[in-house]
């Protein structure tokens, strides 16, 4: 690792004390005035910093230019409200973001480190909400992800044009189908999104009531095979494929071939193919299948009767 890359390493684990630490609910306008104290910084001082930053690790230049974003932070953070997740931890999370941008901004490419920080302090923030917002994950693909965060805002901007189209929480069809356009999503992705944000989630390790006892996973009903019935079908498959293997015994070599290649084999040969191989009619094919099927049943059924499995 050059000189180089091993400051950057040291000096990011520093960001953290360059900026509020947020720990109540007040955190908005506590965060709020504490960036008021910070000056925005001109576009020529900005890059002075940024530069000095990015090409010295001067540890006081990062410090400056992250805390005059603080704003940009909290306007970010803020419009994440209605997920129902802690103001403090997404500003948390809008903070982290923005320390990434400081480790990767380069001043040289000509733009403001604002308008690279906007999109690493809102990819951070989404993905902690992807991550704390449901018990099961969910917003995996580009478009779910989209989804998650676009049906939200669209299901209030429709409402206020067309007024109330759901009932009881569940969108109307022309609800569905104007968002799926609008998103160029599914409509059953529509429907399966909307049914996910508006369901309530329990652990499996909830009591379900004081008066019944017990947790969710007590009830739970596992529809798999009982493990005996299971084992005991292995057990008689395993017994049906070595009996077979032995009746194979009883075969002649191009009986044995011509079984194989007409009735275990995928696909199977036709008895054209089987004929062009061994220079023999197709009738002549098909009875030596046949005797070959003949001496196989005979050879397991008397083998089964021996050891009683036969049904």
């Amino acid at each position: 690792m050059s000189t180089l890359n091993q400051n950057k390493s040291k000096s990011s684990h520093n960001f953290r004390h360059l900026i509020p630490n947020m720990a109540d609910e007040n955190s908005l306008s506590h965060f709020v005035l504490l960036a008021k104290k910070f000056p925005m910084l001109e576009a020529d001082e900005e890059f002075k910093l940024a530069k000095c930053w990015h090409e010295e690790q001067h540890e006081e230049s990062a410090h400056a230019l992250l805390q005059s974003h603080l704003r940009l932070v909290a306007k970010m953070a803020s419009g994440y409200r209605g997920y129902g997740l802690p103001l403090h931890d997404l500003l948390a999370e809008g903070n982290i973001g923005m320390m990434h941008a400081l480790r990767k901004f380069d001043p040289g490419k000509g733009f403001r480190f604002s308008t690279y920080a906007m999109w690493w302090i809102d990819a951070t923030i989404k993905e902690y909400i992807l991550k704390s917002w449901s018990l099961v994950k969910m917003g995996t693909t580009a478009s779910q992800k989209k989804l998650f965060f676009g049906l939200r805002a669209l299901k209030s901007k429709l409402r206020d044009q067309h007024g109330d189209l759901s009932h009881e929480g569940n969108l109307s069809e022309e609800l569905v189908q104007e968002i799926s356009k609008k998103l160029n999503v599914s409509r059953e992705d529509v429907l399966m999104m909307n049914e996910r944000m508006q369901g309530q989630e329990f652990s499996l390790n909830s009591i379900v009531s004081e008066e019944i006892g017990g947790e969710w996973q007590d009830w739970l009903l596992d529809e798999s095979e009982n493990q005996e019935v299971t084992l005991a079908h292995q057990q008689e498959y395993e017994k049906r494929h070595s009996l077979l293997q032995e009746a194979f015994q009883v075969l002649a070599k191009r009986e044995y071939d011509v079984f194989i290649a007409r009735r275990l084999e995928e696909p199977p040969k036709t008895l054209e193919e089987l004929s062009e191989i061994y220079q023999i009619s197709r009738e002549r094919v098909r009875q030596i299948e046949m005797k070959a099927f003949e001496k196989i049943q005979n050879e397991v059924h008397k083998s089964a009767e021996k050891i009683g499995i036969l049904n």
